[in-house]
């Protein structure tokens, strides 16, 4: 596919905006890219700077509001629109105005459902059957601005956070590769978010989070075993050993939450309602295992 011929500038700072940008400049010419600087004494990756420099491009580093304002008061750009992905950094209504087309923000739900931090957890957290990704133009209101285009994904029984990422990851790719070249020729306008449904938000996942609450049902225990998969997982303490739960399914064996038991060979935790059977746990200091593996070391401390 041909690039589109008008450059833009790419802000972002994490996992998912490195992979949006190496998708990005494979249909878009990429002026700079603006990022979040390598943290002071941190020595492992930094995925979009990485990137960034494979593809030799400009890199400019802001670490707030007011290091994003200096660097755009350098005038240092001459795209006429940006692409966020996944920047963490608040964007001033002066930076979004140095753009003649503004800043297009690719926001991984479809708002005004799951505004702010985390829409991608959040949307397994809740259960639902489909979310999808909205291109917004920036505001400084949260997540609020008009939306240029939707697309939307149906999410499969099981899916995971890493694994739902990546599917809109692509999809985010293919409605900007589609969408901004209408934008920026006139052919399409941003229009108000939907008022037919009420906004719903997100927040930043903690570490306490992924501390299990066997009060919870069990539909509510097992979406979150596969929404914090990554991080911050899902802890608890079974036959008196720390372990992190990466897999279990629901079922209807009855009995007090927070208990454990031994049903047809397998490892079953009660919950506030309903169960889960652990399919898949690893203890501390030790490889995952199956439930069934861990039984057979440790069902004396059940």
């Amino acid at each position: 596919m041909k690039k589109t011929s008008k450059p833009v500038v790419f802000f972002g700072s994490g996992p998912v905006a490195a992979e949006s940008l190496r998708l990005l400049a494979q249909d878009f010419t990429i002026e700079a890219v603006v990022t979040k600087p390598r943290p002071q004494h941190h020595k492992g990756d930094v995925p979009v700077i990485r990137v960034a420099e494979d593809l030799d491009l400009p890199i400019h580093t802001v670490t707030n509001k007011r290091t994003l304002d200096e660097l755009i008061a350098t005038d240092p750009f001459k795209s006429d629109v940006a692409i966020l992905v996944d920047f963490g950094i608040i964007v001033s209504q002066k930076a979004i105005d140095y753009f003649s087309y503004g800043i297009v923000n690719s926001h991984f739900s479809l708002l005004p459902e799951w505004r702010g931090a985390d829409p991608i957890t959040f949307a397994i957290l809740s259960g639902q059957k489909t979310t999808g990704v909205s291109l917004m133009m920036l505001v400084e209101a949260m997540d609020e601005g008009p939306i240029l285009g939707y697309g939307v994904y149906e999410l499969q029984p099981g899916m995971t956070t890493p694994i739902l990422t990546a599917e809109l990851i692509t999809l985010s790719h293919a409605l900007l590769t589609a969408i901004i070249p209408e934008y920026l020729d006139g052919s399409i306008a941003p229009q108000p978010q939907t008022t037919k449904i009420e906004p719903t938000y997100s927040r930043k996942i903690t570490k306490d989070d992924g501390v299990i609450n066997w009060q919870k049902t069990a539909e509510q225990i097992e979406r979150e075993i596969r929404g914090f998969i990554e991080w911050p997982k899902s802890h608890a303490v079974i036959a008196a050993r720390e372990v992190v739960i990466t897999k279990a399914h629901v079922t209807d064996f009855p009995g007090p939450p927070g208990t454990f038991d031994i049903i047809n060979k397998q490892l079953v935790a009660y919950c506030g309602e309903r169960s889960l059977v652990i399919d898949a746990l690893k203890p501390a200091g030790k490889q995952e295992m199956t439930g069934q593996a861990f039984l057979a070391g440790y069902k004396q401390f059940l």
